[in-house]
């Protein structure tokens, strides 16, 4: 699966991956309240099911007042 992180810059690693939207975030270290996440350019759940034929892509979440 080719991933995309857009946080802090961007980073784009390939990596052999099935599971939820979770547990990439655990394996990658993310915390999950600071991102959305993307599976073939649609947004996403933490739940959802990702597989080596998905285009993820980890976004940052900007907040402001």
């Amino acid at each position: 699966m080719k991933i995309i992180i857009k946080k802090a810059g961007k980073k784009e690693i390939t990596k052999k991956f099935s599971g939820t939207g979770k547990k990439l975030l655990e394996e990658l270290k993310i915390n999950p309240e600071e991102v959305l996440i993307l599976k073939n350019n649609e947004l996403v759940d933490v739940d959802a099911r990702l597989t080596d034929n998905d285009n993820i892509e980890i976004l940052s979440v900007v907040s402001g007042g």
